[in-house]
C-alpha cells in the first residue's frame, strides 16, 4: 500500500515541512524545536529537512517571512480600502484582527522574540516594519491635507504600535469580538481619551465597498 501512494514532489514536500514548521515554531518557539521532530513529522528523514532549508534556521526564516508578508499585505491594503484616515484606521485595526483570529500560529511566532536566525529581530522591529509601510500611506494623505510629511514615520510608528500591542493582547483573551475591539481601538486614536464616544461603531462608509 504504501508503495502504491502518491510520492510527494519536492515542492510539495517543502511545503509540507512548512506548515509542520509553522505549527511547532508556534507551539514551542525556534529553540523548543528540534530537526528530529520536524522530519519525523513530515515521515520523512533529518537530511531531507536539510536538504530543502540547510537547517532549521532556514526553514523558520521562510515561516516568519511569509506570515511578514501575509500580515504586511493585509495592513497595507487594509489602509488603502480606507476613503479618509479613519477609514484607513478602521482597515488597519480589522485586517490586523483578521490575521490574528485567521492566522493564531503565525502571530504567536511573530510576537515572540524572533531568533537571530530570522533575521528579523524582536517583535519591536517587526512592528518597525510594518510602520515603514503605513508611512508611506499616511504620508500621501498629510500632503493631501497641507500637513508635514516629516512627521509622518512618527505617526505611523504610534499608530501601528497601538494596534499591534492590542492585537497582542486579545490574542489570549479573544474577547470582545473582533470588529468591536477595532471600533474601541478607533474611538481612542480618532477621538482622544477626553472625546471618547460610549458606544463605539465602525464606519462602513468611511471604507470603499
Amino acid at each position: 500500500m504504501a508503495e502504491r501512494r502518491k510520492r510527494m514532489t519536492g515542492k510539495e514536500r517543502r511545503e509540507q515541512l512548512i506548515e509542520i514548521g509553522r505549527a511547532l515554531f508556534a507551539e514551542r518557539g525556534f529553540d523548543g524545536t528540534a530537526v528530529e521532530e520536524i522530519a519525523a513529522k513530515a515521515g520523512v528523514s533529518k537530511p531531507v529537512v536539510y536538504e530543502h532549508f540547510g537547517g532549521k534556521e532556514g526553514l523558520y526564516a521562510v515561516v516568519v517571512d511569509r506570515e511578514m508578508t501575509r500580515l504586511l499585505g493585509l495592513v497595507t491594503q487594509g489602509m488603502s480600502d480606507g476613503v479618509h484616515y479613519r477609514g484607513k484606521l478602521e482597515g488597519a485595526a480589522l485586517a490586523l484582527l483578521e490575521y490574528i483570529e485567521e492566522s493564531t500560529d503565525g502571530f504567536r511566532i511573530l510576537v515572540r522574540d524572533s531568533h537571530a536566525a530570522s533575521g528579523t529581530g524582536t517583535f519591536a522591529s517587526l512592528i518597525s516594519d510594518i510602520a515603514t509601510h503605513v508611512e508611506y500611506l499616511l504620508a500621501d494623505e498629510f500632503e493631501k491635507h497641507d500637513r508635514d510629511g516629516r512627521l509622518a514615520p512618527m505617526y505611523a510608528q504610534m499608530l501601528v504600535g497601538m494596534v499591534a500591542m492590542t492585537g497582542q493582547w486579545w490574542l489570549e483573551v479573544r474577547k470582545p469580538r473582533r470588529e468591536e475591539v477595532a471600533a474601541h481601538l478607533v474611538n481612542l486614536a480618532w477621538n482622544g481619551l477626553s472625546h471618547l464616544e460610549d458606544k463605539p461603531r465602525l464606519h462602513p462608509r468611511s471604507r470603499r465597498r
